[in-house]
Parts: structure tokens; sequence; C-alpha cells
């Protein structure tokens, strides 16, 4: 007999969540507080760049692994996506470039001496490659004008955040998952629905709710916004080395990019701040004079949500109910380890994953362990 379960967000994490366990043969039902565009979730606003190098001078090696791990998992995961829905999901392993104006030297070296260092203690990851202005004009032309060297992160990759948000309701409409919008829920509305599991991934709107009260659940804002530059050609996601944060700019399909880099240790949602504006098209015209031109089609706030340690967790705090929370600002960097790391737990006593990824689970009696 197969199982029952209720999703609760119809985020990045419930989506894949529900697909996975629909695909498996499960009757599962997904209840959201908004509705099917994801209009309040963390996932929605996102540069849903996969770049395990790049994030391993900023992040604990824990979420370099899951990385890793991830970027294998999406290829299949949106080649089999891509198969069986009209909606096709962007997907591109090109690397990651870095730059730095001339000021910014000094700190691009040690930027590069960090990446470097995690080769080192971690072989899986390749190399960075050292541009000179011969190699960085063969690998981005037109960037080579204003820059006269580089770094170059073979392997790493993107997605399209907005077109794999569409793809994954597409293909649960096809599994025939029961969808709820407009629906907010807590785990305790559903205790006596007969779901053999109730499963919250509703990030930060699961912060009332949330077991662990030793590691408590915060918003962290990011702000970006989205242009469209057909005058910009860049091939790749490339990040610009700066005084107080990285910036990133990422190419999608059709000439759209997105550009971001803030990080607010705040859960105020109004509106992307002036200086906020100022500084990331400041700098993306920086890199690209074509970006003058481009037309500003979407500035957008979110808060990811975020534990003490800035790591994700899963709790069990009794038996039928499962949280997974605190992807931060990984999400679709760990988002297929975490999910297949809560697989293994719903139906196994343990996860191999999750001792292999060092993600936190809290079981009934609260006592952290690595399953």
């Amino acid at each position: 007999m197969s199982r029952s379960y209720a999703i609760l967000g119809a985020g990045l994490m419930g989506r894949m969540m529900a697909y996975a366990l629909a695909q498996g043969g499960a009757r599962v039902e997904i209840f959201e507080r908004s509705g099917p565009d994801a209009e309040q979730s963390a996932a929605r606003v996102a540069a849903s760049m996969l770049a395990p190098l790049a994030e391993s001078a900023i992040t604990e090696p824990s979420v370099v692994r899951m990385g890793l791990y991830g970027l294998d998992r999406w290829k299949s995961l949106i080649e089999q996506l891509n198969n069986k829905v009209e909606q096709q999901t962007f997907f591109q392993q090109n690397g990651t470039l870095v730059l730095w104006h001339r000021l910014d030297a000094a700190e691009a070296q040690r930027f590069a001496e960090h990446l470097e260092r995690n080769v080192r203690l971690n072989p899986a990851l390749s190399s960075p490659w050292h541009l000179d202005s011969k190699a960085l004009a063969e690998l981005e032309p037109s960037v080579a004008e204003r820059f006269s060297q580089g770094l170059f992160l073979p392997r790493e990759g993107q997605l399209d955040n907005r077109q794999l948000l569409t793809a994954l309701l597409e293909a649960l409409q096809q599994l025939h998952v029961k969808l709820h919008w407009h629906t907010p829920c807590e785990p305790d509305d559903l205790a006596d629905h007969g779901f053999d599991w109730v499963i919250d991934c509703r990030g930060l709107g699961a912060k009332s709710s949330w077991s662990n009260t030793h590691n408590p659940l915060r918003g962290v804002r990011g702000e970006v916004i989205r242009v469209h530059a057909p005058e910009v050609k860049l091939q790749r996601p490339t990040r610009l080395i700066h005084p107080r944060y990285p910036i990133y700019i990422a190419p999608k399909e059709n000439d759209l990019y997105v550009i971001g880099a803030t990080e607010i240790e705040s859960e105020d949602l109004s509106p992307v701040s002036v200086r906020s504006s100022m500084e990331l098209l400041s700098a993306a015209y920086s890199v690209h004079s074509g970006f003058a031109e481009a037309r500003i089609l979407e500035s957008a706030t979110q808060c990811r949500p975020t534990l003490k340690n800035n790591l994700p967790e899963i709790c069990v705090p009794r038996a039928g109910i499962m949280q997974i929370n605190g992807l931060y600002r990984h999400g679709y960097l760990i988002a297929p380890a975490v999910m297949d790391a809560a697989q293994e737990l719903l139906h196994e006593t343990g996860s191999a994953l999750a001792k292999r990824f060092e993600i936190a689970i809290q079981h009934h009696d609260l006592t952290s362990s690595f399953a």
C-alpha cells in the first residue's frame, strides 16, 4: 500500500519533495499559502547559480560537498523534466568567471589563494584557471576591453529558477498531485487527515513552529535586479570582486540577466533600496558598458530562511512530522543533497547522505545527531 504525504509550502524544496515522492507512487498533496507562481517564496528571487568552488570562499566545507553532489543531480533531474514537460528549464555548465578592477587586485589575490587552498582540501573541486588578457579574450570576449586578467572556475553551472518552478508544477499536475493554493497550514492542522507524513518545507513561513529552539530560524534579506540587456553577451555567470561583497551577474536565456549580491540581517520585505540599486547596477555597468542601455524588468527582495550556523537542518519532532529548513543563500546549490537525505530518512531509520554532508538531524527527543 502506497504512503501518503502532505507537503507544506510550494517553494523549491516543497516542489522537489512532492515530485520525488509522487514519482515513487505515493499520494501527495501540497498546501501553499500563496499561489502557483511561488510569489512569496525565496526560490523565486534567486540567481540559482551552482558554484561550489566560488562559494567555498565564504561557506562551510559541507556546503561545498553538497554543491558538488547537486551539480550532477541537477543535470539528470532537469534532463528528466525536460523530457516530460512543455516548460523547458535552462541549465548551463560553462563555469564561472571571476573579475576585478585594478584597485581590488589584493582582494582578488586573497580570494584566489582561498580557492586554491580549498581545492587542496577537496580534490573533487577543479582548480581555478588564472587568465591573462589573451586567455580572457578567448573565453569571454565581451569583457576583454575592460579587464586584463581573471579567474575561470570550470565545471560550475546555473539554471533558470523560474523555469524550474514552472516545470516542477507542470510535472506535479501530470502526477496528479493535489494542489491547495491560498491554504496556509500548520503541521498540527493536518494531524487527523490520514497522512503518513506531514513535511514542512515553508522556509521562513515555518518560523513560529520550527522545533529546534536551540537553533532558531531567522530571515536574511537578499535583493536582486533582473534586466534585459541585448547588447551584453556574457556566456556564463560572472562574479566581480567588490570591497564589501562579491557581485554576481547571471545570464539567462533571451538576454535576461540577474544581478545581485546584497545580504542583510533583516526580515524586511520592503522594496529594493536606492543604495542597493545604484551599487548593483553601477557594478554591472563597470563589467560591460552594454548594461547602460539595459531595461530593468524587476527589482525584487526576499528573505532566505537561515539557522544560526547558516547550514540546513532536518527535524523530526514527533512521529509523522518532518521539518526541512535553513537552506540560506545556498538553496539551489544544496537542494538535491538535502532532498535526497530527507528521502532516505522517510524510508529508512537513518541517512548515509546526511552523515556524508553533515546535515544535522533532530530526532524525536531533539538530540542533535548526524543520521
